[in-house]
């Protein structure tokens, strides 16, 4: 887990110019069915015309996700113990969509 907040600690630094941090953001909530929910900002960044196409994995119980792209936000949902999972998937598409490697995880 570690390697992904990292990661994304790298990713939002890098929207920061001043402008962008006081609009948008990375929002992680959690949510009452339960899970967590991930909303994170695309406007002003290399992603907001990125495409995006849709994850989702409705497994019963604990283990379900789904990832998409809306309204100006990449918006990921999953159960309990599907975070990492969560973060993985958006920040493997930023690597993909901005000319990185391999995913790392």
């Amino acid at each position: 887990m570690s390697h992904l907040l990292e990661r994304l600690e790298e990713w939002y630094s890098s929207q920061c110019d001043g402008e962008w941090e006081h609009r948008w953001g990375v929002q992680i909530e959690t949510l009452d069915n339960p899970g967590w929910l991930v909303r994170i900002d695309l406007v002003g960044t290399s992603l907001a015309t990125a495409s995006f196409e849709k994850s989702e994995n409705m497994e019963s119980g604990d283990q379900w996700l789904e990832c998409r792209t809306r309204d100006g936000q990449w918006v990921g949902a999953g159960g309990p113990s599907m975070l990492r999972q969560i973060l993985a998937e958006f920040l493997d598409w930023t690597r993909a969509s901005e000319g990185g490697g391999p995913a790392i995880r």
